[in-house]
């Protein structure tokens, strides 16, 4: 894989070489840093099997998927959650040590009291669900088609600590426009994937189920569908996913458009790992960008250090669903903040019920570890890159910088990440969470984005 990487991209490789050479100087910050490759997929792609290789058997035919709990499982949670053993309240006035204690037990009460997932279970329902065998797992997905004839295709991915119920609330305006505002020309079909590992998907028994076969994997269910032309959405490990499969260039991909964007340059990512001071001459959109990083660098990793190591050890999670909550939460600070919010009663982006829906299905699936073994198999089993590296895009790409993301990639950057850019928009508003917490955004976003695709 390594003489591949440098026979095809020999500059990139050497300065991957560079990066291994520093990194015995680089604080605990650089393991971002090997969170994923930014050269590999292309190479890798010629070692995976090729498009289209299962034959229909049962097990890849696309079978009808219904969510369905016992209620046994719901009071088994409702119990746990009542019973969970707490801490002394943080020593600090702040959210500096983590989670506050008022803010999760405010959370754990409207669990145990209030919060109904039949609710979400129904929505899930209402929509069409089906499972297909790729590479020897199940994986799930929401599969909606416009009544528009001219719709066009596109697969949108999650994120941890995200899921499918992520996209709930822009699947009605993307794929019936004229419903929402639009016009019979801004429609898409849907196709919503579990990751493996995720939600109703089904996990991984080895290893070898990271983005770049998550990726070829998209591209064979989007040629399972009788897709012959579509594009891609992402953020978080979506748009990682989506940025491979542009680099891997399946039959058919159109283009990509991302809300989490890989643009820093090499100079800047060089010196965020190496904990140093900014390359001189940002703007103030790239100096934003840079404070932005640095804090996520040294202050929100924590979470993305442990499963990128030892994802197996956190039992905790899968023991109590309290425990799973606040490792939740606690994915970046302007997302927590914002979820905190919810709990201390402020309607703000997202509801109390969105979140607990969220992680009530993490917790009823059981999809704790298996989910952050995402992170210990592209750590281990890819080589090194940096999540927010330029990898070399060739085919076009739409940008949306939400402010609270963690990090607003500047247009400057932008621009130079991706010859193609096809679009660029920047808010005052949104984080982490940008198709669930600003849906009426994100939907115009999509419809402006691959208006020059159709």
């Amino acid at each position: 894989m390594k003489e591949r990487v440098a026979k095809d991209c020999p500059s990139k490789a050497k300065a991957a070489q560079i990066s291994r050479r520093d990194g015995l100087k680089l604080t605990a910050a650089s393991a971002m840093a090997s969170l994923l490759p930014s050269y590999a997929p292309a190479a890798a792609q010629t070692e995976s099997p090729a498009q289209g290789e299962d034959s229909m058997t049962d097990k890849t035919a696309i079978r009808p998927f219904r969510a369905k709990f016992p209620k046994a499982d719901l009071t088994d949670l409702h119990r746990r959650v009542a019973a969970t053993r707490w801490p002394e309240r943080e020593t600090v006035k702040d959210d500096s040590q983590g989670v506050r204690l008022a803010t999760i037990q405010k959370l754990a009460h409207y669990w145990a009291t209030k919060h109904d997932w039949r609710k979400c279970e129904a929505k899930l329902n209402a929509l069409p669900n089906f499972i297909t065998g790729i590479d020897g797992l199940d994986i799930h997905f929401i599969h909606v088609r416009s009544k528009h004839e001219n719709a066009l295709p596109m697969i949108v991915t999650h994120g941890w600590p995200g899921s499918i119920i992520e996209q709930l609330k822009i699947i009605d305006p993307l794929t019936n426009p004229t419903a929402h505002g639009g016009t019979a020309a801004d429609a898409f079909h849907l196709v919503i994937p579990s990751l493996p590992g995720y939600g109703f998907s089904g996990k991984p028994t080895a290893p070898g189920w990271n983005p770049v076969s998550i990726a070829k994997a998209w591209a064979t269910l989007m040629q399972r569908l009788g897709y012959t032309k579509y594009v891609a959405q992402g953020g978080d490990w979506g748009n990682a996913i989506s940025e491979i499969m542009a680099l891997q260039q399946p039959s058919g991909l159109l283009g990509i458009h991302t809300n989490m964007a890989a643009t820093v340059p090499a100079d800047v990512s060089k010196a965020l790992a190496l904990g140093g001071p900014p390359p001189a001459g940002l703007s103030p959109d790239e100096k934003h960008a840079w404070d932005q990083l640095d804090d996520f660098y040294k202050n929100g990793l924590g979470y993305a250090l442990e499963m990128n190591n030892r994802p197996q050890t956190l039992y905790g999670l899968v023991d109590s669903p309290v425990g799973l909550a606040a490792w939740m939460l606690d994915h970046d600070i302007r997302s927590y903040r914002m979820i905190a919010r919810a709990f201390d009663g402020k309607r703000e982006g997202l509801t109390r019920d969105d979140i607990l829906d969220n992680v009530t299905l993490y917790w009823l699936t059981n999809t704790a570890i298996s989910s952050a073994q995402l992170y210990w198999d592209t750590r281990h089993n890819l080589p090194p890159g940096g999540f927010f590296d330029v990898r070399g895009i060739k085919i076009p790409v739409a940008v949306s910088a939400f402010a609270e993301e963690i990090y607003q990639a500047p247009k400057s950057w932008a621009e130079k990440a991706y010859p193609k850019l096809i679009h660029y928009n920047k808010f005052d508003k949104g984080t982490h969470f940008a198709a669930w917490e600003q849906p009426e955004l994100f939907v115009g976003e999509m419809r402006a984005a691959f208006k020059t695709l159709r």
